[in-house]
């Protein structure tokens, strides 16, 4: 006898927050413990109309808060990574196929519900800041993985093209693959859950270096997500569904910056803004910006139904 399906929703809600790339979380009990995770919640046939339609529902329901920008983002369905049973209303004998989506929010507002939080990304990818350089993180990483790869020369060459080892670049945009690896590796917690073992004893630097673990598979739901905004900022003006309808340019470059990881060059970055002729300036000026006041700009929403618009190129400050 096949085992019955359950069509779980999650969705990976994204804002900026004090210069921040930050997730709406909450905390859900049952199946699968008391750990941190996505909105999410079974699709019901006969009681919902339509996925996206669920899936605002549960999102407002667990966080009290409304979404706005929503995209499909993937379907997952590796059997041993789904959500637990319990959680979702299924059987023990039910397989999960767990559909992510993407929702982007113009600022991190309050919930004010219990459980729920906006979660920074660097908290639960530490890897992947590198506005600052080369994250700390990479040094205990770097050496975990050396010692998994030991001297399989393919397990080496995967490490030093995702994790920028050797002088190899980095590629903002891998995101799921890199977290993949350390999965692989057995060095994220959830590997370890995932086939019953038992958590091994690591190094306090090795595990702060790999971030907050989630619950189900939804740190991987995430990594997908950021990788694929981080690919969207390129082709798709994207970026201005985090704005608020006013902004500065610096606050606009930080939000960027936030998303892809990278420290931006302030001069290439408001020149290709001048070029691609997305936003345009209000006459009036932020006097809150803690210095000489700047000049508030809007998106030019309007462009988008007359011409075809592309996104931003991220023209990389280097050192």
């Amino acid at each position: 006898m096949s085992a019955s399906l359950v069509i779980g929703l999650s969705a990976v809600v994204v804002a900026i927050r004090d210069g921040e790339a930050v997730a709406l979380t909450v905390r859900h009990k049952g199946g699968g413990g008391d750990l941190t995770g996505l909105p999410f919640g079974p699709f019901d046939p006969d009681g919902h109309r339509t996925f996206e339609l669920a899936l605002r529902a549960f999102v407002t329901e667990q966080t009290r808060f409304d979404l706005g920008f929503v995209e499909q983002l993937y379907t997952f369905g590796d059997k041993g990574r789904d959500a637990p049973l319990a959680d979702l209303g299924g059987d023990g004998a039910a397989r999960v196929i767990s559909v992510g989506y993407l929702a982007l929010a113009p600022a991190a507002v309050d919930t004010h519900f219990a459980g729920s939080e906006w979660r920074p990304w660097s908290r639960i990818f530490p890897w992947e800041d590198w506005r600052a350089g080369r994250p700390g993180a990479f040094d205990a990483i770097e050496g975990a993985l050396r010692g998994w790869a030991g001297n399989d020369a393919q397990k080496l060459a995967r490490a030093r093209l995702l994790f920028a080892l050797d002088g190899a670049p980095w590629n903002e945009e891998r995101v799921l693959e890199r977290y993949e690896l350390l999965y692989e590796a057995g060095l994220v917690p959830e590997a370890g859950r995932d086939r019953g073992e038992a958590a091994p004893t690591r190094p306090d630097a090795l595990m702060v270096a790999l971030g907050e673990p989630m619950m189900s598979d939804h740190r991987r739901i995430l990594a997908t997500a950021l990788g694929r905004l981080r690919g969207k900022l390129k082709y798709r003006p994207v970026v201005f569904e985090l704005m608020p309808d006013a902004f500065t340019l610096s606050a606009l470059q930080r939000t960027v910056e936030a998303i892809a990881g990278v420290p931006l060059h302030k001069q290439n970055f408001r020149r290709a803004l001048e070029r691609a002729e997305l936003v345009e300036g209000l006459g009036r000026v932020d006097a809150e910006t803690g210095g000489r006041p700047a000049e508030l700009f809007r998106f030019r929403r309007e462009i988008l139904g007359a011409r075809p618009v592309s996104g931003l190129s991220l023209p990389l400050l280097r050192d």
